[in-house]
């Protein structure tokens, strides 16, 4: 291994250097202060849980997804956090303990053995909110407005939401009672879009009803319109898809209102998710970005195996992601101060001072040249302490 080599980082591991990395704080700060202006309470999850109550519960993408070690201390085994929501579940459910609705939020560097695309990072610093307790259209509907305030806030533009509910096609499958094989197949084609695949798939069983709406549920998505289509082509479907597509009208209605210049993308057989959501499941996206900028939906049975199975639902991002949306903004020169003027007192009180006006002032040696892009200093003058240029 030559020297060069011995320094590089890992594929898919990134540091984030100056000034991209105070923009991030400073946009992750902005964004805990909107969490608390909506009653979000933070919560600062540890990086390595035993991996029982890490997994439990999430899928086994998370399991393959999360670097698996040794507690040296108990022998068992412990993962490193590659997803905050199934830790904040816990909390809820084991450290908390509320009766009522209780919201959290958190922002939190998480860590991946592969890429989820191209274009992601197995190091993102996640950061979301979760609404644990309440049920309904109504806590959809904040946890979606809360989303789309965060990526405003952080500078998206033309943003693009596409919406789904995976019960669904749950209800669909249900009750169409294919073979467990066939259903796999079908859930592979589906994820991945391959519907010139499925008509083939499912020649065998085109004679039933439950079959034939899962084939037209496959053609259900684009604009609007959507939901109008999917009343008529679903007709006769179990009573829980009727009430999906009241939910997903209702939604459409409020957002579309509230957010007049949101672009809004249905596709009723999005199965993103489909074994961790319950209910209503979303992602947003903008032009210029090849991946999705925030995603989230309703998971009311991820309690469960903690022993206490209460509604949820949440969203998640990337805050490297969303500061990249940002033009790096230019940051004032700082000021040149000898060091000698920690030794004065007036010198002292003259420093204090100007930090606590949002002045930055760098101490340096007597004999050290003034540094690149520097407009003003600090000098003794006449036994004073002056700002000159």
């Amino acid at each position: 291994m030559s020297s060069a080599d011995r320094w590089l980082l890992p594929d898919g591991m990134d540091e984030v250097l100056p000034p991209q990395a105070r923009q991030i704080e400073n946009l992750r700060r902005k964004l805990l202060d909107l969490f608390h202006s909506w009653g979000y309470e933070l919560v600062l999850p540890p990086k390595v849980e035993f991996l029982d109550s890490l997994l439990v519960g999430a899928g086994h993408d998370l399991g393959l997804q999360t670097f698996k070690v040794t507690d040296q201390l108990s022998g068992r085994m412990m993962g490193v956090s590659a997803d905050v929501t199934p830790q904040v579940a816990r909390m809820d459910a084991h450290s908390m303990r509320s009766e009522g609705a209780a919201r959290f939020c958190y922002s939190a560097e998480i860590v991946r053995t592969q890429l989820d695309n191209l274009l992601g990072s197995r190091s993102p610093i996640q950061i979301g909110a979760e609404l644990f307790g309440q049920n309904g259209l109504d806590s959809d509907l904040e946890i979606l407005c809360l989303m789309l305030d965060s990526l405003l806030l952080a500078g998206a533009e033309n943003l693009c939401l596409d919406l789904g509910h995976v019960a669904i096609y749950r209800a669909l499958i249900t009750d169409s009672e294919l073979p467990k094989e066939i259903e796999d197949q079908l859930f592979s084609i589906l994820q991945q879009k391959r519907l010139d695949e499925l008509n083939v798939l499912l020649a065998p069983w085109e004679d039933q009803p439950a079959v034939r709406l899962i084939i037209a549920l496959s053609k259900l998505n684009g604009g609007l319109e959507v939901l109008e289509t999917a009343q008529q082509t679903l007709v006769g479907a179990p009573a829980e898809v009727q009430e999906a597509l009241q939910e997903l009208q209702q939604l459409v209605a409020a957002l579309t209102e509230q957010y007049p210049n949101l672009n809004i993308y249905l596709d009723l057989s999005e199965l993103r998710g489909f074994h961790y959501h319950t209910g209503i499941v979303f992602a947003a996206y903008v032009p210029s970005l090849g991946q999705a900028l925030a995603k989230g939906g309703r998971y009311d049975e991820i309690g469960k195996v903690f022993g206490r199975a209460r509604p949820a639902t949440g969203f998640s991002t990337d805050l490297k992601i969303l500061a990249s949306l940002q033009a790096v903004k230019q940051v004032k020169a700082p000021l040149i101060a000898p060091a000698a003027m920690l030794r004065d007192k007036a010198g002292r009180a003259l420093l204090k001072d100007l930090r606590s006006k949002g002045e930055r002032v760098i101490l340096q040696a007597a004999e050290a040249s003034l540094s690149e892009g520097t407009s003003q200093q600090i000098i003794r003058k006449e036994d004073q302490w002056v700002i000159t240029s």
